[in-house]
């Protein structure tokens, strides 16, 4: 696992011990970052369901100015940490530990953000990605202006339009489907 592009490209990225996470494939991440990018000179990126960080360090490599990470298992935090020292460039990061939305609450107390790009990636026996965004819109950590993208099990379909978001883009790769979504015009 490595990053694919921008300014920490080729650094190599731990992947998270035992078979708990899925790490997001180069070839994911790579056409991922092509379909809304695939640089940025701006924005704010919000990972709620953190892994390995590999998707967020993506993002601030490719010049998103911030990434939240939002991770509960233990060995996961271990190992987005070791990641985010490989960019040298920890400001750049937050991750919270715990539940993603107790924990997004407790810090949105102290910063008043919302979120440019969401990516959702929960554990494929978890997936309620639509009330994830729902939760998110009532809890204004979504901006005006926002894309979000969900990685998913194929098999998994998801509705063309959600809230005030509309899907852009769907692709396929093996057992991952990738759905993007905007709402406005992004940065």
């Amino acid at each position: 696992m490595r990053v694919v592009g921008g300014e920490y490209k080729s650094r190599r990225l731990k992947a998270v011990p035992g078979t708990n996470t899925r790490p997001t494939s180069d070839k994911v991440k790579e056409s991922l970052f092509n379909m809304i990018g695939p640089y940025f000179s701006q924005g704010s990126w919000l990972d709620f369901y953190g892994g390995s960080g590999g998707v967020a360090i993506e993002a601030v490599s490719r010049g998103m100015e911030q990434a939240v990470i939002i991770e509960k298992y233990r060995p996961a935090i271990r190992t987005i940490y070791q990641n985010i020292d490989i960019t040298k460039e920890p400001q750049k990061f937050t991750v919270l530990k715990g539940d993603n939305k107790k924990a997004l609450l407790k810090w949105q107390k102290e910063n008043k953000l919302s979120f440019n790009y969401l990516f959702l990636d929960p554990p494929y026996a978890k997936q309620n990605v639509l009330e994830d965004i729902q939760w998110l819109e009532e809890h204004h950590f979504l901006a005006d202006q926002c894309i979000i993208i969900c990685e998913l099990a194929s098999q998994d379909q998801l509705v063309d339009e959600w809230l005030t978001f509309h899907k852009i883009n769907e692709k396929k790769y093996g057992d991952t489907t990738l759905h993007i979504y905007e709402r406005g015009e992004v940065l």
